[in-house]
Protein backbone atom coordinates (compact mmCIF):
# COMPACT_ATOMS: atom_id res chain seq x y z
CA UNK A 1 0.00 0.00 0.00
CA UNK A 2 1.13 3.55 -0.72
CA UNK A 3 1.51 6.16 2.02
CA UNK A 4 2.25 9.88 1.94
CA UNK A 5 4.17 11.17 4.98
CA UNK A 6 3.92 14.94 5.51
CA UNK A 7 6.56 15.94 8.05
CA UNK A 8 8.96 18.90 8.05
CA UNK A 9 11.43 17.42 10.56
CA UNK A 10 13.68 15.56 8.14
CA UNK A 11 15.18 13.15 10.66
CA UNK A 12 11.75 12.07 11.86
CA UNK A 13 10.43 11.88 8.30
CA UNK A 14 13.36 9.63 7.33
CA UNK A 15 12.77 7.36 10.35
CA UNK A 16 9.05 6.99 9.58
CA UNK A 17 9.73 6.35 5.90
CA UNK A 18 12.40 3.72 6.63
CA UNK A 19 10.24 1.98 9.22
CA UNK A 20 7.15 1.85 7.02
CA UNK A 21 9.14 0.60 4.05
CA UNK A 22 10.49 -2.20 6.24
CA UNK A 23 6.83 -3.08 6.90
CA UNK A 24 6.29 -3.40 3.15
CA UNK A 25 4.68 -0.03 2.39
CA UNK A 26 5.60 2.32 -0.45
CA UNK A 27 6.26 5.75 1.05
CA UNK A 28 6.49 9.26 -0.42
CA UNK A 29 7.55 12.17 1.79
CA UNK A 30 6.91 15.91 1.59
CA UNK A 31 7.71 18.68 4.04
CA UNK A 32 4.99 21.33 3.83
CA UNK A 33 1.22 21.61 3.69
CA UNK A 34 0.99 22.85 0.13
CA UNK A 35 3.03 19.90 -1.11
CA UNK A 36 0.67 17.65 0.84
CA UNK A 37 -2.32 19.04 -1.05
CA UNK A 38 -0.52 18.80 -4.39
CA UNK A 39 0.63 15.22 -3.87
CA UNK A 40 -2.78 14.11 -2.59
CA UNK A 41 -4.36 15.58 -5.71
CA UNK A 42 -1.84 14.16 -8.18
CA UNK A 43 -1.39 10.66 -6.72
CA UNK A 44 -3.44 7.81 -5.32
CA UNK A 45 -2.60 7.08 -1.69
CA UNK A 46 -4.10 4.64 0.77
CA UNK A 47 -3.15 6.75 3.78
CA UNK A 48 -1.73 10.22 4.43
CA UNK A 49 0.22 10.72 7.67
CA UNK A 50 -0.03 14.45 8.33
CA UNK A 51 1.81 16.71 10.77
CA UNK A 52 -0.03 19.88 11.81
CA UNK A 53 2.83 22.33 12.40
CA UNK A 54 4.06 22.71 8.83
CA UNK A 55 5.55 25.55 6.78
CA UNK A 56 3.85 27.25 3.79
CA UNK A 57 0.44 25.86 4.74
CA UNK A 58 -0.26 24.30 8.12
CA UNK A 59 -1.57 20.77 8.42
CA UNK A 60 -5.09 21.75 9.42
CA UNK A 61 -5.43 23.98 6.35
CA UNK A 62 -4.05 21.20 4.17
CA UNK A 63 -6.48 18.71 5.69
CA UNK A 64 -9.48 20.96 5.00
CA UNK A 65 -8.35 21.63 1.43
CA UNK A 66 -7.81 17.93 0.71
CA UNK A 67 -11.32 17.14 1.90
CA UNK A 68 -12.79 20.11 -0.01
CA UNK A 69 -11.32 18.61 -3.17
CA UNK A 70 -13.30 15.45 -2.48
CA UNK A 71 -10.24 13.32 -1.76
CA UNK A 72 -11.32 10.52 0.58
CA UNK A 73 -7.90 9.05 1.38
CA UNK A 74 -7.62 8.02 5.04
CA UNK A 75 -5.70 10.69 6.97
CA UNK A 76 -3.82 10.09 10.21
CA UNK A 77 -2.72 13.25 12.00
CA UNK A 78 0.67 12.78 13.69
CA UNK A 79 1.54 15.83 15.77
CA UNK A 80 2.93 17.20 19.01
CA UNK A 81 -0.32 19.14 19.56
CA UNK A 82 -1.99 17.06 22.26
CA UNK A 83 -4.80 19.31 23.47
CA UNK A 84 -8.28 17.78 23.32
CA UNK A 85 -9.45 20.81 21.34
CA UNK A 86 -6.84 20.12 18.66
CA UNK A 87 -7.92 16.47 18.40
CA UNK A 88 -11.58 17.45 18.09
CA UNK A 89 -10.80 20.05 15.45
CA UNK A 90 -8.70 17.62 13.43
CA UNK A 91 -11.32 14.88 13.50
CA UNK A 92 -14.12 17.34 12.71
CA UNK A 93 -12.15 18.65 9.72
CA UNK A 94 -11.94 15.19 8.21
CA UNK A 95 -9.07 13.29 9.82
CA UNK A 96 -9.66 9.58 10.41
CA UNK A 97 -7.29 9.20 13.35
CA UNK A 98 -5.06 11.31 15.58
CA UNK A 99 -1.76 10.25 17.18
CA UNK A 100 0.41 12.54 19.30
CA UNK A 101 4.20 12.78 19.50
CA UNK A 102 6.22 11.26 21.01
CA UNK A 103 4.80 7.98 19.78
CA UNK A 104 5.70 4.30 19.64
CA UNK A 105 6.38 3.22 16.08
CA UNK A 106 4.52 -0.03 16.67
CA UNK A 107 1.39 1.93 17.53
CA UNK A 108 1.74 4.01 14.35
CA UNK A 109 1.93 0.84 12.25
CA UNK A 110 -1.05 -0.67 14.08
CA UNK A 111 -3.13 2.46 13.44
CA UNK A 112 -2.10 2.49 9.77
CA UNK A 113 -3.20 -1.13 9.38
CA UNK A 114 -6.47 -0.43 11.20
CA UNK A 115 -7.22 2.42 8.78
CA UNK A 116 -6.45 0.18 5.82
CA UNK A 117 -8.99 -2.35 7.05
CA UNK A 118 -11.80 0.19 7.17
CA UNK A 119 -14.20 -0.08 4.29
CA UNK A 120 -12.53 -3.22 2.96
CA UNK A 121 -14.02 -6.64 3.39
CA UNK A 122 -11.41 -8.52 5.35
CA UNK A 123 -11.74 -11.51 7.63
CA UNK A 124 -9.24 -11.65 10.50
CA UNK A 125 -6.78 -9.44 8.58
CA UNK A 126 -7.12 -11.56 5.48
CA UNK A 127 -7.93 -10.76 1.87
CA UNK A 128 -9.42 -13.68 -0.03
CA UNK A 129 -10.52 -14.50 -3.53
CA UNK A 130 -11.29 -18.14 -4.16
CA UNK A 131 -8.56 -20.23 -2.51
CA UNK A 132 -6.06 -17.34 -2.55
CA UNK A 133 -5.52 -16.00 0.97
CA UNK A 134 -3.41 -12.94 1.82
CA UNK A 135 -2.43 -12.29 5.44
CA UNK A 136 -2.18 -8.49 5.42
CA UNK A 137 -0.44 -8.30 8.80
CA UNK A 138 2.32 -10.86 8.27
CA UNK A 139 2.47 -10.43 4.48
CA UNK A 140 2.02 -14.14 3.85
CA UNK A 141 0.25 -15.59 0.83
CA UNK A 142 -1.20 -19.04 0.29
CA UNK A 143 -3.28 -20.76 -2.35
CA UNK A 144 -5.11 -24.01 -1.77
CA UNK A 145 -3.49 -24.10 1.66
CA UNK A 146 0.02 -23.97 0.19
CA UNK A 147 2.17 -21.06 1.36
CA UNK A 148 3.72 -19.13 -1.52
CA UNK A 149 6.84 -17.03 -0.83
CA UNK A 150 6.81 -13.64 -2.54
CA UNK A 151 9.29 -10.79 -2.70
CA UNK A 152 8.30 -7.43 -1.22
CA UNK A 153 7.33 -5.97 -4.60
CA UNK A 154 5.51 -9.13 -5.73
CA UNK A 155 3.47 -9.02 -2.54
CA UNK A 156 2.72 -5.30 -3.00
CA UNK A 157 1.44 -5.82 -6.55
CA UNK A 158 -0.70 -8.80 -5.52
CA UNK A 159 -2.19 -7.04 -2.49
CA UNK A 160 -3.04 -3.97 -4.56
CA UNK A 161 -4.75 -6.08 -7.22
CA UNK A 162 -6.61 -8.13 -4.62
CA UNK A 163 -7.84 -5.12 -2.65
CA UNK A 164 -9.32 -3.92 -5.93
CA UNK A 165 -10.42 -7.35 -7.17
CA UNK A 166 -12.73 -7.22 -10.13
CA UNK A 167 -11.46 -3.78 -11.14
CA UNK A 168 -9.11 -3.25 -14.06
CA UNK A 169 -5.94 -1.47 -12.94
CA UNK A 170 -3.76 0.13 -15.58
CA UNK A 171 -0.02 -0.40 -15.70
CA UNK A 172 0.40 3.24 -14.70
CA UNK A 173 -1.85 2.82 -11.65
CA UNK A 174 0.06 -0.25 -10.51
CA UNK A 175 3.46 1.32 -11.12
CA UNK A 176 2.56 4.53 -9.29
CA UNK A 177 1.07 2.62 -6.37
CA UNK A 178 3.83 0.07 -5.84
CA UNK A 179 6.86 2.16 -6.79
CA UNK A 180 7.16 5.67 -5.35
CA UNK A 181 6.92 8.86 -7.41
CA UNK A 182 10.70 9.07 -7.83
CA UNK A 183 10.76 5.81 -9.79
CA UNK A 184 9.76 7.58 -13.01
CA UNK A 185 10.39 4.56 -15.16
CA UNK A 186 8.48 3.83 -18.34
CA UNK A 187 9.85 0.29 -18.67
CA UNK A 188 7.77 -2.89 -18.61
CA UNK A 189 8.37 -3.39 -14.87
CA UNK A 190 4.67 -4.06 -14.18
CA UNK A 191 4.47 -6.74 -16.90
CA UNK A 192 7.58 -8.38 -15.46
CA UNK A 193 6.09 -8.60 -11.96
CA UNK A 194 2.74 -9.83 -13.29
CA UNK A 195 4.66 -12.62 -15.00
CA UNK A 196 6.46 -13.45 -11.75
CA UNK A 197 3.13 -13.59 -9.89
CA UNK A 198 1.50 -15.80 -12.51
CA UNK A 199 4.37 -18.26 -12.21
CA UNK A 200 3.85 -18.45 -8.45
CA UNK A 201 0.10 -18.20 -7.86
CA UNK A 202 -1.51 -19.26 -11.15
CA UNK A 203 0.61 -21.75 -13.12
CA UNK A 204 -0.01 -24.70 -10.80
CA UNK A 205 -3.56 -23.79 -9.77
CA UNK A 206 -7.08 -23.48 -11.16
CA UNK A 207 -8.84 -21.28 -11.88
CA UNK A 208 -6.36 -18.68 -13.09
CA UNK A 209 -6.84 -15.50 -11.07
CA UNK A 210 -4.77 -12.83 -12.83
CA UNK A 211 -6.47 -11.57 -15.97
CA UNK A 212 -5.05 -9.36 -18.71
CA UNK A 213 -7.54 -6.86 -20.12
CA UNK A 214 -5.93 -5.94 -23.40
CA UNK A 215 -5.31 -2.26 -23.87
CA UNK A 216 -6.31 -1.49 -20.29
CA UNK A 217 -4.28 -3.42 -17.73
CA UNK A 218 -4.75 -6.24 -15.23
CA UNK A 219 -7.24 -7.43 -12.64
CA UNK A 220 -7.74 -10.18 -10.11
CA UNK A 221 -10.77 -12.30 -10.89
CA UNK A 222 -13.66 -12.29 -8.42
CA UNK A 223 -14.57 -15.89 -7.63
CA UNK A 224 -18.29 -16.50 -7.06
CA UNK A 225 -19.35 -17.68 -3.63
CA UNK A 226 -16.01 -16.70 -2.11
CA UNK A 227 -16.01 -16.60 1.67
Amino acid sequence: MRILVVEDEKDLSDVIKKGLEEEGFVVDTVSDGQQAVNFAWDNEYDIIILDLMLPVKNGMEALKEIREYGINTAILILTAKDMVEDKIKGLNNGADDYLTKPFAFGELVARVRALLRRGIEENNNQLMTGDLVIDTVNHKVSRGGIEIPLTVKEYAVLEYLTRNRGQVLSRTQIEEHVWDYRYGNTSNIVDVYIRYLRQKIDNDFEPKLIETVHGRGYRIKVIENET
